[in-house]
């Protein structure tokens, strides 16, 4: 298979799957590589990581870039819930830019936690926080 460009693989990723700005491919790489740096030894081979992980790195690295500007610049990509960046993973592995393991399924991007509130929460006075492990539905 000969290597495609991240900037072709967003292209085809976007005319199969219009959902989602451009900038919300790059973000996703970008939470990638946040995660995979939290969670994987950095000398270590493999760099895979799970649905989950990607999804702590998102939230670590999405706060860290906008701040409370989060949700807005997230639902304006078209980013709501866990189950959007796994469209967006999977939107690459199918053309050929990410690879998976055989253990690896959209299903593990569920549930995890309310974009909400994981992207404002930090920024609420502490009288006014949520729970931090409030699920999505």
């Amino acid at each position: 298979m000969t290597p495609i460009s991240f900037g072709e693989a967003v292209r085809r990723s976007i005319q199969n799957d219009p959902r989602y700005h451009p900038a919300a491919y790059e973000l996703v790489r970008d939470a990638l590589h946040v995660a995979a740096k939290k969670f994987r030894d950095e000398n270590a081979e493999d760099q895979h990581v799970s649905g989950q992980e990607l999804l702590a790195g998102f939230r670590e690295h999405v706060l860290s870039e906008y701040g409370p500007m989060s949700n807005i610049i997230l639902d304006q990509w078209g980013l709501q819930r866990g189950e959007d960046v796994g469209n967006i993973v999977y939107n690459l592995i199918e053309c050929g830019y990410f690879g998976k393991n055989d253990g690896d399924s959209i299903e593990d991007f569920a549930g995890g936690y309310d974009f909400a509130t994981a992207f404002t929460n930090p920024f609420l006075p502490s009288s006014q926080r949520e729970p931090r492990e409030k699920k999505s539905s």
